[in-house]
């Protein structure tokens, strides 16, 4: 029963992906999945009535119709990371079923995870139609999971240092300094760590591609041919050839990135990063996080505070959680405990370490 649900909530969820998809070819690719996902679902109706069981009216579960909602508002770019991680659940899932393995299903799901996670990496299968909307969809989820990794990180990290402070016996405005400390502390060690990474990746990025991509009058004929013929052997004709590679050594923006992204493996988009914003950003997810088990000793006592802290951590560690089983495919009552209980358990070391250490020194 549990195999039927999935297949038909992966069927109607492709049947939505195709109807929100303004790139026709994309559009028909996700109808196909839709199809065959709905023949999976057939299998396992099959043998729910061959087993005398009856089969119910099916509705689609919430988590699907989440999905679905995100895709047609942010494109389908924005839930294939969730998608994939599902289709490889799936797949892993029936490895240990004989009979789901026996029927291809196995190979089924690892076949659609496959042909998600090119159109997660290309935006598109035929050459040269990337859809805009999807690479911007793609950059969005790229942009939350950083998002929730920020925040995390500011929460766990401010957490345990703030546990292990009170572990010692100090004061609430010992805390409480000790917890403002180790945001502001942590925020700017993560701004200049991505300040210095996006800047990194940036001057890589144009060293490798002014090596690659010289302008068009210090570039030899015979180097000129070469870049053409590059292209003709990957299926363009002679003339598309010429063109192509006169708008590279053109410096034509977009005819760049490709060339770089193709031959370089060099992701040119990066050259728009800015790393003030980037570092900004990184700054304000950190400080999110790690404000939250501050605030209760703004205004109640150690032990109030302290009880309080742990009650804010641990909900606001269950809702990252569960955000991130968005993009993994876990179900998020999962991920969340997960989250839980590994947050309390390096809580509880740094408060016992807290503990012991302060009673030598004091």
């Amino acid at each position: 029963m549990r195999n039927w649900r999935d297949e038909r909530d992966s069927a109607a969820l492709y049947a939505a992906l195709a109807a929100a998809e303004r790139n026709p070819r994309l559009s028909r690719v996700f109808g196909k999945l839709a199809a065959a996902e709905r023949e999976h679902a057939e299998f396992w109706e099959q043998q729910l009535r061959q087993s005398g069981i009856a089969v119910p009216e099916f509705r689609s579960s919430a988590r699907t119709r989440l999905m679905a909602t995100l895709a047609r508002r942010f494109g389908a770019g924005f839930v294939i990371p969730s998608i994939t991680a599902r289709e490889l659940a799936d797949r892993d899932r029936y490895l240990a079923q004989d009979d789901a393995h026996a029927a291809g299903l196995t190979a089924a799901e690892r076949g659609h995870a496959a042909v998600m996670r090119a159109v997660g990496a290309y935006g598109d299968l035929p050459e040269g139609s990337a859809d805009a909307t999807a690479t911007g969809a793609r950059a969005f989820a790229n942009n939350l999971r950083a998002a929730v990794l920020g925040a995390n990180d500011g929460l766990a990290s401010n957490f345990c240092l703030i546990m292990g402070v009170a572990g010692g016996g100090a004061s609430a405005s010992t805390i409480l300094l000790t917890g403002i400390a180790g945001l502001v502390a942590g925020a700017c060690s993560m701004a200049l760590g991505e300040w210095l990474s996006v800047t990194n990746a940036r001057e890589m990025a144009r060293s490798q591609i002014d090596r690659a991509v010289p302008p068009a009058g210090e570039t030899p004929p015979e180097d000129r041919s070469q870049l053409a013929l590059f292209y003709e052997a990957k299926g363009m004709s002679e003339d598309d050839a010429r063109r192509i590679a006169q708008r590279i050594l053109a410096r034509d923006p977009d005819a760049v990135e490709r060339h770089a992204r193709e031959t370089l493996g060099v992701d040119a988009s990066t050259l728009g990063d800015n790393p003030a914003s980037a570092a900004a950003h990184s700054f304000t997810l950190f400080a999110a996080g790690a404000i939250v088990p501050v605030i209760p000793f703004f205004f109640l006592s150690v032990s109030r505070a302290i009880a309080c802290s742990i009650a804010a951590s641990l909900f606001a560690l269950f809702a990252i959680g569960a955000t991130t089983s968005f993009f993994t495919g876990r179900s998020a009552i999962y991920s969340g405990l997960r989250q839980i209980t590994i947050g309390a358990l390096a809580a509880a070391v740094t408060f016992i370490a807290g503990r012991m250490i302060g009673a030598v020194i004091t």
